[in-house]
């Protein structure tokens, strides 16, 4: 092969190396208009790696009057930034569902090992924690149930936040657990209600789920 031939393709070679970055900006830009105006369903088209259901739009707890056990509104973002499991919970008692649902949540926080402190479990209801009954007589776990539902959280799911929502809020903000009362809630550190799961997905989804969350959030 001559210098010449030679340096011509070498400079083929470079201008394809300039123009790899250039195709890639203009590709982006084209996607990016297309998703932006609503001409391409980029989630549908591509799909998710999420095992959980994703709530779409997204639902902010802050647009809600939440308080604590004391009456005193509470804001989640006032709350440590954390990728938190919401057990929702509506009527007079806790049952057996919503006695589970604590349950699996705790054994998922459990099983995070490392990620343990990155995550954090908030269980909501229009009902007072003090005003809501135990209505089991055996835990998920086989061990007796404890006197009151307060107890219950006290004793078993120790560091776990307990806060009671406006009346009305329930509705809108949940309407998965309407359908199906295993439902429980990934919320973002923001306060974005993400994801819902029930008792359908399967345990070690959930902890795939939010070890690829983590993994790729600096919270």
């Amino acid at each position: 092969m001559s210098e010449e031939q030679q340096i011509r393709n070498n400079r083929i070679v470079l201008l394809t190396i300039a123009g790899i970055p250039l195709t890639m900006i203009l590709a982006a830009s084209w996607l990016w208009y297309y998703v932006v105006n609503g001409e391409l369903d980029l989630v549908g088209t591509v799909g998710t790696a999420n095992r959980g259901q994703l709530v779409q739009p997204p639902r902010q707890l802050d647009e809600h009057e939440m308080r604590n056990d004391r009456g005193v509104p509470v804001k989640y973002t006032d709350l440590p930034r954390k990728w938190t499991m919401v057990v929702v919970n509506h009527g007079p008692g806790c049952d057996e569902s919503c006695e589970n649902t604590l349950y699996v949540t705790r054994q998922i926080h459990i099983a995070m090992g490392k990620a343990f402190n990155r995550i954090g479990r908030l269980y909501l209801s229009e009902q007072p924690l003090a005003q809501t009954s135990l209505d089991v007589s055996e835990l998920s776990d086989q061990h007796p149930a404890p006197a009151s539902m307060g107890e219950l959280l006290t004793t078993e799911h120790r560091g776990m936040k307990a806060l009671t929502l406006a009346e009305g809020s329930y509705q809108s903000l949940f309407p998965e657990q309407q359908a199906d009362p295993s439902t429980w809630y990934l919320v973002d550190p923001a306060g974005w209600v993400m994801m819902s799961y029930n008792s359908g997905i399967h345990y070690k989804d959930v902890i795939s789920d939010l070890k690829f969350l983590l993994k790729n959030s600096s919270e």
